[in-house]
Formats: C-alpha cells, structure tokens, sequence
C-alpha cells in the first residue's frame, strides 16, 4: 500500500468489559491530544488490524481501535462453540462503541469503517449523531438482504467453479439444505442463498463439522477477493480460530439481517444531515458493488464519493490507500473540537 502513514504501536491499550460476560480488546495510537478517530473493522468478525492504524497523520490523530464482540483479542471468542452468540448483535456493538467512547473519554469523534465497519459506524452516526465529528467509509455496505444476497449468490455466475464447491460444502452435515429444520421450524433455502446452511454448519456439534465449513465458507470469499492479481488474502485465514469465529460471526449477523430493517440506513439518512462524510469506493468492487455508495451519496447532502478506477474491495488496491489517507488528512486540517 503506498503513502500510508508509517507503521505505529500503541501507547496504550487493555481490555474493557461491556457486559453479558463479554470484554473488548482496545487500542491507541497517534497523538494522545490529537483528534479522536474510531476504527471499526470489517468482516463482520475480521478483528482490527495493523496497517488500519496507518491511515491517519499520528501528528494530528488518536487513533482508537478495538476488537468487535467474539474476534480478535476480546473474549469470549467466538471459535469457542460455547460463547453465547445471541449477546453479539449489532444492538450490543454499537452499545459497545458507547461504552468504549465514555471509557475513553471522548466527546466525538471521526469514524472510519470498512466494509461491514460502514454498516456499523452508519448504524452509529444515524444512532448517535452528536458523537459524530465526520465519517470516512471505505468499500461502502448497509448490508441489506439484496447485498447480502449478491454475495452468497448474486456473484456465482463470475465463480461457477468456486460456486460449486461453495454449495458442494453444505452436504458434509448429512441433511439437504432444502429441508433443514430447527427444532420444528422448516427453514427454507432462499433460491440458492447458503447463509443460512453455513449459520447452521458453524453452529454444529462436530468440531469437524464446523472447521470444515469455516474453511469452506473462505474459500468462496477468496474467490471474490483473488480477482485482482496482486490481492491475497490474508495470513490469519490460515490460523483454523481466526476462520472460526471469523465465518461463524459473518453467518450469524447475515442469517439475522444484521437486526437491521431491511434499507434502514439509507431511509434514515437525513440523520447524517450536518456530519460530513467521504466515500472511498472501488469502482469494480465485487464484495460491496459501487452502487450502495452511490444511492447513499444522493440522500447524504454532506458526503462526497469518491471513486477510484480499476480498484476492487481491498485497501490494498492501487489509488485505495492513498484516496483513504487523502480524507483522513483533509479532516485533519478542517476539524474542529
């Protein structure tokens, strides 16, 4: 990735407990008199990473980062069969970022997501809007069901192969994803979306049952991610708990819609009104096609979009980096506390 800030490590971090059992691993970098700027992950599951830290002027910026419910450093986590998924709702994360902000002290502060971060850190301005002093969101999501649908099946007709065996990895469990049922409720394939098969695969008794489906289920992301040449995916989908929790955190949000009502984000945008906001979009992004972000910019006033030619999800996609870094440092220099 080039003109990212250069590497960083925290001056502080710990844990913070956020109820129901649960602890959130956090971190800060950057200038501790500097701007606050909340980092909130991908995945839903994916965990914060390093080079997220990298994206702000460490001059200008604090920069706050923490693991969302169930990955990364918090606990419990959610590769553990016996952590309670029904405490890990977007309800409970943006109760979390609450909770995290108070801790921390911070009035307000910049929000910055990725991926599934732009669904929450939306979820959060539109909730919170007075604790918000700006938006920067990359690789834009609200995650309706059309959005979660063209992931899980929308693509297939550009991965036929891939696809196959995507579908080919529900049959390890022993019964037809057609006819599953939990407990006396049929639940019903919706014309070739596999969320739910694989929601019910993580969740299964086998531990070989469920390493099995969280391998499978990276398997079809990879594909998507592997269309730009010099992407890979990344090193922690090689480490057997990471891909756990990782696929098991992603099928339970999208099986449940995220517990958001279905374009929620975008009928509630005129609760954005007043925060400004960049979007950075991949113009052939196949995981968050570019028209999520193009339909919030025409009911978002505040926002600009930005669209960056031949880049696809990945920060790491040429003109991505450097296009993030250029909001950052333009809220750097305008905001005010």
């Amino acid at each position: 990735m080039q003109n990212l800030y250069p590497e960083i490590e925290p001056y502080s971090h710990g844990m913070l407990a956020v109820g129901d059992g649960n602890s959130i691993y956090w971190e800060i970098c950057g200038n501790p008199q500097g701007i606050p700027a909340l980092v909130l992950h991908g995945g839903p599951g994916s965990g914060c990473s390093t080079n997220a830290r990298r994206f702000f002027d460490p001059d200008r910026y604090r920069i706050i980062l923490f693991d969302q419910r169930g990955c990364g450093r918090s606990t419990p986590h959610a590769s553990d069969a016996d952590a309670d998924m029904s405490v890990n709702t977007t309800a409970h994360l943006l109760a979390d970022i609450e909770c995290l902000r108070q801790y921390l002290d911070a009035s307000c502060w910049l929000v910055f997501g990725m991926s599934w971060g732009c669904t929450l850190g939306l979820a959060y301005a539109e909730k919170h809007p007075d604790r918000v002093l700006a938006l920067v969101l990359a690789g834009v999501t609200t995650t309706r069901r059309s959005e979660i649908d063209w992931l899980y099946r929308g693509i297939a007709p550009l991965f036929p192969e891939q696809w196959v065996k995507f579908r080919a990895g529900t049959s390890g469990a022993g019964f037809d994803i057609t006819t599953m049922r939990e407990g006396d409720e049929l639940i019903e394939e919706r014309d070739g979306d596999l969320v739910s098969a694989y929601y019910h695969l993580l969740n299964n008794a086998d531990p070989n049952v469920r390493l099995k489906a969280a391998r499978d289920w990276h398997e079809w992301e990879a594909a998507s991610i592997l269309i730009n040449p010099a992407a890979t995916p990344s090193s922690k989908w090689s480490d057997d708990r990471y891909i756990l929790a990782r696929a098991r955190i992603i099928t339970h949000y999208f099986h449940h819609n995220a517990w958001l009502e279905n374009g929620v984000l975008l009928r509630e945008a005129s609760a954005l009104n007043g925060i400004s906001g960049i979007m950075v979009q991949g113009r052939f992004d196949l995981e968050a096609p570019l028209v999520t972000a193009w339909e919030l910019s025409q009911v978002w006033p505040d926002s600009e979009l930005v669209i960056v030619p031949n880049a696809g999800h990945s920060p790491t996609d040429t003109g991505m980096s450097e296009a993030i870094v250029a909001a950052t440092d333009r809220f750097a220099h305008t905001l005010r506390m």
